[in-house]
């Protein structure tokens, strides 16, 4: 199992920037994927991003073009950055790590480990 802890949310204006972190302990980080989600009050989680152990990146059509996924193996950590944000970007953000890849990158089941949370708001 790995242990996810996210960081960097806050309340930011709309047109401005966050960059969220995850931290990874427990097992090995290097050889999973890692991906980004976030649900808003009343609707699914959905997914944003995800970042193979390669460097290799997906993204949500809502998202593409405004955020960029990396990580740092060394670190043991992903981020998450995010530029041009807009309200309906509002939500609490979820990392989450693929042990076991099986096809379906932008699907919750997909992922096995997950962090708590951070919440994002922006304001219009």
């Amino acid at each position: 199992q790995v242990q996810l802890v996210e960081s960097g949310g806050g309340l930011v204006q709309a047109g401005g920037s966050l960059r969220l972190s995850c931290a990874a302990s427990g097992r090995t980080f290097s050889g999973y994927a890692m991906g980004w989600f976030r649900q808003a009050p009343g609707k699914e989680r959905e997914f944003v991003a995800r970042i193979s152990w390669g460097g290799r990146t997906y993204y949500a059509d809502s998202v593409k073009g405004r955020f960029t996924i990396s990580r740092d193996n060394a670190k043991n950590t992903v981020y998450l950055q995010m530029n041009s944000l807009k309200p309906e970007d509002t939500a609490v953000y979820y990392c989450a790590a693929d042990r076991n890849y099986s096809g379906n990158y932008y699907s919750t089941y997909e992922y096995d480990d997950w962090g708590q949370g951070t919440q994002v708001t922006v304001s219009s």
